[in-house]
């Protein structure tokens, strides 16, 4: 493909049904010059004269950049230098690496236009889309850098004896960070992981998806210019079946977001070390539209919820169940809105959906439609490739007629693409929502608040919506996000994504009376005392 944006070609063939969105002047080698990727390359930890690695645009196919591949020795260098450079951060009061934050937090806000550039150029993604990942990271950066004090300062604990022992629980960094972070939302899911385990004291050795390398090496940089140590942040990237072990082998803490497969894989090798580790993995997410819900809203939802990322996003929904009474209703809506998207990949913002990140995301998107409509599903909208558009671009589509036996019914598509199945009772949803091993996100649309909330309750995964697609969870960044079952351990946001980069240490100090036999009473009368002691206790609701 010639060095044209996939707007520019959308412009000329713009195919029917989902026409192009405007261009917006300027190409991904415009927005991406070699200058820019020799700089952001520097920030690699990698020795000698490595090897060099390879990115495609996904929007054009062409070469996006060179970048030194890191080797298992370079991991090394890269956490001697990341410890080295922990114990001094450490020593700093929480308030003082908090800062960090909230500088990082207006300078990412400043300048946001640069990175969403390269998050576009890397991923493909609309720029609605990439903003999305601005709009976490800071917020993540703002509650953490307000919250971090509060999450880690000494809280004082009932000690053993009441006024006699004193018992204080602290929070001490764990040390170094293995952090391995994917592609889909490369701003997000990098710094934005990483944002807690700095402000806890710790270093992070991350290893970011090789294609979108950039935009993690792009946060490492306007985090230093924040205030951040160089050395406490070491990107490495390579191969994930080489330099992934190595990270993991030599963490304090394993952060993890993939597939289940490798996650699966990440917590056996933590494990062997006794090393904890938290992950996030796949999804088959769920939305339930009630009988009594407003269909129009509901609709508009379900394009944010399907389509968000061209549908890359691991709490988006690819199971739609639709109660029968409203189903064919709600169908010709959502369709309706399905076949209006615009489709493009100008680096500004106007489309309402970019592409897929590869061919091997195109594969599988392209099987599971294809499979599913020869088995007998029938498409909606949708349902196709565009290589008009550029060489990864897909339709949003949508499917009817789904059985359990086709792949889009189980698999992760991890693509546009959503199946509506009708439900008579409430019960029936509930049962069908929760009939996956994953339990990441699901979604609820009622007129009926107190209802939703209700099903909810009932639903067995980490994150629930109603009246919403994905962003009002994961955008309440007090609260804890992550997965059930097959979608993963641990959580992001809130205390359990900050206190899961520390260790807990209890100090307790006993003062006047030892806990054993003194003032002259024998084994047998000090039992005694205890015993009458803790009846007391318990009777004046001591806790």
């Amino acid at each position: 493909m010639s060095d044209l944006t996939a707007d520019a070609v959308a412009t000329e063939h713009p195919g029917a049904g989902n026409p192009a969105a405007p261009g917006g002047g300027r190409t991904v080698a415009a927005a991406v010059p070699p200058a820019l990727v020799t700089r952001l390359a520097a920030g690699v930890t990698a020795t000698g004269e490595p090897d060099l690695v390879e990115t495609v645009a996904p929007l054009t196919g062409e070469r996006l950049a060179s970048l030194p591949r890191s080797t298992p020795a370079d991991v090394e260098v890269a956490f001697q230098l990341a410890r080295r450079a922990q114990a001094a951060w450490a020593a700093l009061p929480v308030r003082r690496r908090a800062a960090v934050l909230l500088r990082f937090h207006d300078l990412l806000l400043k300048r946001q236009d640069e990175v969403l550039d390269l998050i576009q150029a890397e991923t493909g993604k609309a720029r609605l889309h990439a903003f999305e990942e601005v709009l976490a990271v800071a917020m993540a950066a703002r509650h953490y850098g307000r919250a971090a004090h509060g999450y880690l300062r000494d809280k004082r604990r009932g000690g053993a004896l009441p006024v006699l022992t004193h018992a204080v629980e602290a929070r001490r960094p764990k040390g170094v960070i293995g952090h391995i972070s994917p592609w889909n939302y490369p701003l997000e899911l990098s710094v934005g992981d990483a944002l807690p385990a700095f402000v806890a004291g710790n270093a992070v050795v991350n290893k970011p998806d090789t294609q979108t390398a950039l935009t993690a090496l792009w946060a490492r940089g306007l985090l230093v210019e924040a205030g951040l140590p160089a050395d406490l942040w070491q990107i490495v990237i390579g191969d994930g079946p080489v330099i992934g072990p190595a990270v993991v082998e030599q963490a304090d803490y394993v952060s993890f977001t993939g597939s289940t497969r490798t996650g699966r894989d990440v917590a056996q090798r933590a494990a062997a070390r006794l090393v904890g580790a938290s992950l996030e993995l796949g999804g088959k997410n769920a939305m339930l539209v009630l009988a009594d819900a407003d269909l129009d809203a509901a609709a508009a939802g379900a394009v944010r919820a399907c389509f968000s990322s061209a549908g890359q996003l691991c709490i988006s929904i690819e199971r739609l169940l639709v109660h029968r009474s409203v189903a064919d209703e709600f169908l010709e809506r959502f369709a309706a809105r399905t076949r209006a998207l615009r489709l493009g990949g100008g680096l500004a913002y106007g489309a309402d959906m970019g592409s897929l990140v590869s061919v091997r995301q195109l594969e599988t998107t392209t099987r599971h439609v294809e499979e599913a409509v020869k088995a007998g599903a029938t498409v909606v909208a949708g349902g196709r490739a565009r290589p008009d558009l550029g060489p990864f671009f897909f339709e949003p589509t949508i499917l009817d007629g789904v059985t359990p036996d086709m792949a889009v019914c189980a698999e992760e598509t991890f693509g546009p693409v959503v199946s509506l199945y009708r439900f008579d009772t409430e019960d029936e949803a509930v049962a069908a929502a929760n009939s996956t091993p994953y339990g990441l996100n699901s979604s609820v649309w009622t007129r009926d608040p107190r209802r939703g909330r209700t099903v909810a309750a009932r639903l067995r995964t980490g994150t629930v919506n109603v009246n919403e697609a994905y962003a009002a969870a994961y955008g309440s960044v007090g609260s804890p996000m992550g997965g059930m079952g097959d979608s993963g351990l641990g959580r992001r946001h809130g205390a359990e994504g900050i206190l899961r980069f520390t260790e807990a240490q209890t100090i307790a100090t006993q003062r006047l009376l030892p806990i054993a036999p003194s003032f002259g009473l024998d084994d047998k009368q000090f039992a005694a005392v205890m015993t009458g002691g803790l009846r007391a206790l318990k009777a004046l609701r001591f806790k």
